[in-house]
């Protein structure tokens, strides 16, 4: 497998910067496209498409290759990799649910591949204001091609205008889907790892009453009036330029725990309903959740993270092909630069063609090797096709 970075402000820069890439032979089949919902994206797609490449694409809030990083443009990964490796499938939701479209899409892929590893990207949110249930969409694939199956990716965005994100390819196109690059395992290496870098404070606490993404009380209290008193914003409650994600909850997000002893993620406060005096937080958090509140991450985590890469990297013992990055919406504002430096950081770790979105939600193994999907993470993944052996005895032709 070869692998391009190409990036550009308009589809004639990406035209451009495609023939460029082409101009040493180099001949792509698939395209991973993330691209500004300002970009025209069906240009893009035809474009690819005449070259005779196949298209993976989703919207963004903000892309990024190796060494370029923006809001508003088109980042793209062009991979020359046999069709015989790799398919691309396609969900349109509909009426279905969330689970139905999910199974239809674990079915294909076993169809494709006896052991199959996804690259997988949701719609985030719909133009009628529907978030994506990314929790169902794991949980669904996972059950039904198996926990030892490899799949990562992220939730489409639209530049933070929560107005409508979108997932496609070349002849389709859907505010409310899937869309995955089903790749032969046997063939085909992934691994990555999720990691959010937000520390807990204080003691644990317990979410004793909730409904949905709607949190109640918090040890019996008030979770609206806790939250704002234990990060000393109380006056913030009524200014009227108050955001509270925007302010407050990308920064001091919850930090969760579903199974005693087991992984930790995030929760993030994304408003309040103030006819139920509740929390609204961006996924679903059950009564009795064990809860802690958070600060922001310091200057080590593009350390941590990092060094987490560079153990598995070594612990492998192999290099990558390419590189795809899915890091939260949320973690630009919060950490500015400090986003740049993890993301070209680890583009340094595999030396590789790397590109990358914000995303509206990351799917991913978490760091201890459970498949999860995650919010306010740095959601990585590495490709690397295998090199057959030789049989005993012989050479490979």
């Amino acid at each position: 497998m070869k692998a391009k970075s190409i990036k550009g402000k308009s589809t004639e820069e990406i035209k451009s910067a495609l023939y460029e890439s082409m101009a040493d032979g180099f001949k792509p089949t698939l395209a991973i496209v993330f691209i500004s919902i300002k970009q025209d994206r069906k240009a893009v797609a035809e474009l690819l498409y005449q070259k005779k490449i196949d298209i993976f694409g989703a919207t963004s809030c903000g892309e990024f290759i190796n060494g370029h990083q923006t809001e508003g443009e088109i980042a793209i990964l062009l991979l020359n990799l046999s069709r015989e490796l790799y398919a691309i499938l396609f969900e349109e939701i509909g009426n279905r649910t969330i689970q139905e479209a999910a199974t239809q899409l674990s079915q294909s892929a076993l169809q494709k591949f006896k052991n199959p590893s996804l690259i997988i990207c949701s719609t985030g949110i719909t133009t009628k204001g529907e978030y994506f249930d990314g929790e169902s969409l794991v949980e669904s694939i996972e059950k039904n091609i198996g926990p030892d199956k490899i799949f990562f990716g992220g939730m489409a965005g639209d530049d933070g205008t929560f107005t409508g994100s979108y997932i496609f390819s070349h002849e389709k196109e859907t505010d409310f889907g899937i869309v995955a690059i089903v790749l032969d395992g046997d063939k085909i290496s992934l691994q990555g790892m999720a990691i959010t870098g937000w520390k807990p404070i204080g003691i644990s606490r317990i979410v004793t009453k909730s409904t949905g993404n709607l949190i109640y009380t918090i040890d019996d209290k008030p979770a609206v009036e806790m939250y704002f008193k234990y990060l000393g914003k109380e006056e913030k409650r009524n200014d009227n330029d108050f955001n509270l994600i925007d302010d407050l909850g990308f920064s001091y997000p919850f930090i969760v725990e579903r199974e005693p002893g087991g992984e930790t993620f995030l929760r993030t406060p994304r408003g309040i309903d103030e006819k139920e005096n509740a929390l609204i937080v961006d996924l679903e958090t059950v009564q009795g959740t064990k809860l802690w509140f958070s600060m922001p991450p310091d200057f080590d985590i593009v350390e941590e993270i990092i060094d987490e890469a560079t153990q598995l990297k070594n612990a492998s013992q192999q290099d990558a092909d390419a590189l795809l990055i899915f890091s939260c919406a949320g973690r630009q504002p919060v950490l500015g630069p400090l986003v740049t430096a993890e993301n070209e950081g680890l583009h340094e770790v595999w030396a590789t063609p790397m590109a990358g979105f914000f995303t509206y939600g990351e799917i991913g193994r978490a760091k201890k090797g459970k498949q999860e999907f995650h919010s306010g993470a740095c959601c990585w993944v590495a490709l690397k096709e295998k090199t057959p052996r030789p049989p005993k005895g012989g050479t490979l032709n």
